[in-house]
């Protein structure tokens, strides 16, 4: 029981606090070199494939607009999702000249509706954006301003979430996962981006698989296949002012997760170390932690054994049974411990068994995981 335990505390520390140091360290000591700037006018096409209604968009196109980068070489493409658009070019009417619409590809999906986008698209830069969030002013700008460096095949910005009383697991998430996308940016290079805020050149731009679930890992597993970075500017920010429930948190990392899969499965190139110059950051970041449950599973067997080893070998009397559980109850009685606990326990078992439905979609093939979103 007890090498069950250490090994179940050593394989997680590995992964959450063993990489992220080593990357940390790697970064500190070598950090990557920019390549030559390429100083050369560019122009922008912002993609937006939704699925939301007119007055959605129409608000997100407004910000979009309302950017620093030049507006003779700015153009929005509204890409509308074939199978699940809830608004029409007609009901959009009349918008800024800047501004065209098309609609996605069937069999609709995010995929065949960006495949679209980019189609209609003009511009020599592509920036990718999501309807729900608002691009601070120089977004777009920092965006291009990354993509100077020929070496950088992606360049993602920052995506900052709103604050709220009491972090819950999945707020702390997000900030260790940002960090460590940087720090791995610092080293050489992250292993994807973040989906509503992130640009490539037109000229590296492959048609994506009907029914890809993530673009946003890969299309930056695809560039760093052929030796390019991916980079991440914290001066380019999306903020998401949306709030999400563990529930809904649950049904949006399902689809992530099951999206990693599939990209192993349709990109198999990825699991080659001698193809991937990224195996290292892609299985320690990305595959690795799939294991999480299944590990913190075998531990809490171990340490439960551990606890009954001890109880056995001591001879525990009822009374410290009992004293024990009181105890317990005291501090449970208290509603802010309560209810602090009960928030993070429904957090801590959304996440965790996101895991293991998105290991049983991988294992059938299940990749159709947009209907519960």
């Amino acid at each position: 029981m007890t090498l069950l335990v250490l090994v179940s505390f050593a394989g997680l520390g590995l992964i959450w606090v063993g990489y992220p140091l080593a990357m940390a360290i790697l970064a500190a000591l070598w950090p990557a070199k920019p390549g030559p700037r390429d100083e050369s006018d560019r122009s922008v096409s912002v993609i937006v494939a939704t699925r939301d209604d007119a007055d959605a968009i129409r608000a997100r196109v407004a910000n979009l607009l309302d950017c620093s980068f030049p507006s003779d070489r700015l153009e929005v493409v509204v890409a509308l999702d074939d199978a699940r658009a809830r608004a029409s070019s007609a009901e959009l009417g009349e918008m800024d000249p800047r501004v065209r619409t098309c609609r996605g590809d069937t069999p609709g999906g995010k995929a065949a509706t960006l495949n679209a986008g980019v189609r209609a698209a003009k511009n020599d830069i592509l920036v990718f954006a999501d309807t729900a969030q608002r691009f601070d002013r120089d977004a777009i700008a920092q965006l291009v301003e990354g993509l100077r460096d020929p070496t950088v095949g992606a360049i993602s910005g920052s995506l900052q979430l709103p604050t709220r009383d009491g972090a819950t697991l999945a707020d702390r998430y997000w900030r260790y996962e940002r960090w460590l996308r940087e720090t791995e940016t610092r080293f050489y290079s992250a292993v994807g981006v973040t989906g509503a805020i992130y640009a490539i050149r037109r000229a590296q731009w492959s048609p994506l698989p009907p029914g890809l679930i993530l673009d946003d890992v890969y299309v930056p597993m695809r560039l760093a296949l052929r030796g390019l970075r991916v980079g991440i500017t914290e001066r380019a920010t999306a903020t998401d002012a949306r709030r999400f429930t563990a529930s809904q948190e649950r049904q949006r990392k399902i689809r992530t997760l099951t999206g990693v899969i599939q990209l192993c499965a349709w990109l198999p190139r990825v699991l080659n170390p001698f193809r991937n110059p990224l195996w290292i950051q892609f299985v320690c970041h990305k595959l690795l932690r799939l294991l999480t449950p299944y590990i913190a599973v075998l531990g809490a067997i171990g340490v439960i054994g551990k606890v009954a080893e001890l109880v056995v070998a001591r001879g525990v009397s009822a009374i410290e049974v009992v004293s024990l559980l009181v105890v317990l109850g005291a501090v449970l009685a208290i509603r802010r411990i309560r209810e602090t606990l009960k928030a993070q326990l429904a957090w801590g078992f959304a996440l965790q068994t996101s895991v293991v439905i998105a290991t049983i979609n991988g294992v059938r093939g299940r990749w159709d995981v947009w209907q519960s979103q």
